[in-house]
């Protein structure tokens, strides 16, 4: 069995060479404005309530479709024909539990028309468009009904009064097989940082870490892999051991790749609580 352990630095480094240079991209990565995540003491009146999307993001710099480090999508050209000449912000879909089928999908560079019919590009912002998200939602929604286009939609946002709508309809959407939810103050500019001016919401936390080793299986588990042993980005080992399929167990994430988990808080000494893997992780 392979036993790796590396320093926080060496793991930074790697982590870097998974995603690759920045060089390699063939766009500059698109300026993005990212999610904090929700806490207490907001005042809920101010934002805007959306489905958070199992997707890709996308940016449509007006002429062409960008992953998140400026790499292009080969959507066909029919898909795109009838997008606007104004940059986008929003993610690539195929509908909820579809990730491993859409991810499949956009990666290729010869792309599958009979597969791209499926995807939605789900626009939820206006980037380049001066005011503030009350106002770009405004011409968001003109822009998106002057389109003809089936490929092109918008991710409908709406209001609620208090905590408990939220939770109320964050368990809504779970149980429908969604993610969580999005969070969008209204008097927001569109920036390229983390604030929260726009916040994530889930009945889990999710993160990511490196493949350190695999821990063999015992029992039902015997000859496959029992758990992953991984590392965080600040150094932090544990062990995630549920989550798999069978598949997986007989073919797990190689050493050295990333995977994502999700968890429920951490332990008092920063191990993630009830740790189980969600994917591989895919580099756009």
């Amino acid at each position: 069995m392979l036993r790796l352990f590396l320093s926080p630095l060496l793991l930074f480094n790697l982590f870097l060479a998974q995603l690759g240079p920045t060089a390699q991209a063939e766009s500059p990565p698109p300026k993005l404005m990212l999610a904090k995540v929700y806490h207490d003491g907001i005042n809920l009146t101010d934002y805007w309530v959306s489905e958070k999307l199992d997707g890709v993001r996308a940016y449509w710099d007006g002429q062409q479709l960008l992953s998140r480090r400026g790499n292009r999508f080969h959507a066909p050209q029919w898909f795109v024909r009838d997008f606007p000449p104004v940059p986008l912000d929003g993610e690539l879909w195929m509908g909820r539990g579809t990730f491993d089928e859409l991810s499949g999908t956009v990666r290729q560079k010869v792309p599958d028309d009979q597969r791209w019919r499926r995807v939605q590009f789900m626009v939820f912002d206006l980037p380049a468009t001066p005011g503030d998200f009350d106002q770009r939602l405004k011409l968001l929604k003109e822009l998106i009904t002057s389109l003809d286009s089936p490929y092109i939609a918008m991710v409908k946002q709406y209001k609620l009064a208090d905590q408990a709508s939220l939770f109320k309809r964050l368990n809504q959407v779970v149980e429908q097989g969604g993610e969580g939810l999005m969070l969008h103050r209204g008097a927001a500019r569109y920036t390229a940082s983390r604030t929260d001016d726009l916040l994530k919401l889930k009945q889990y936390q999710d993160a990511e870490a490196l493949v350190v080793a695999h821990i063999p299986g015992q029992g039902k588990y015997e000859g496959q892999m029992g758990s992953l042993q991984v590392q965080t980005p600040n150094g932090l080992i544990f062990r995630i051991g549920t989550g798999f399929s069978d598949h997986q167990r007989r073919f797990p994430p190689a050493v050295g790749s990333l995977v994502t988990y999700r968890h429920l808080g951490k332990t008092a000494r920063g191990i993630p609580r009830f740790a189980a893997f969600v994917r591989e992780r895919e580099v756009f």
